[in-house]
């Protein structure tokens, strides 16, 4: 049997500016945005090339639900990936090598979502 993650709901004070966040500055797709009712929206976004995507919106999570912590997006090249964001004014930390090919860079979203780019260079 297949188990698939496909969707990461993400807590989001502010829905327009969590969505402009995704997908202006760190580039995620937007796959959907709507309001099926009953006050609900939901913003679907998707990073280049992944199977699985995030989900912000109302009625999506609780009001006071804690950030989601140490999301991972897996990069062929965390430099070109970290000079990017910077360059989208994401703050992103230095990039830091853990040994062994495994490199990280650290940033957050506008309600301390946490994500780690990480690049695994196997010998």
């Amino acid at each position: 049997m297949d188990m698939r993650l496909e969707l990461v709901p993400l807590p989001s004070t502010d829905v327009d500016r969590s969505k402009a966040f995704y997908a202006d500055r760190v580039g995620f797709h937007v796959d959907h945005d709507v309001e099926p009712g009953n006050g609900m929206r939901v913003v679907q976004l998707t990073p280049p090339g992944s199977a699985c995507s995030v989900v912000i919106g109302v009625g999506i999570s609780a009001p006071d639900a804690p950030p989601v912590q140490n999301l991972h997006l897996v990069v062929a090249d965390v430099e070109a990936a970290r000079t990017m964001l910077v360059a989208n004014g994401v703050p992103v930390s230095d990039v830091s090598d853990m040994g062994g090919g495994v490199r990280y860079a650290y940033f957050s979203d506008p309600d301390g979502n946490s994500w780690a780019l990480q690049q695994i260079s196997l010998p």
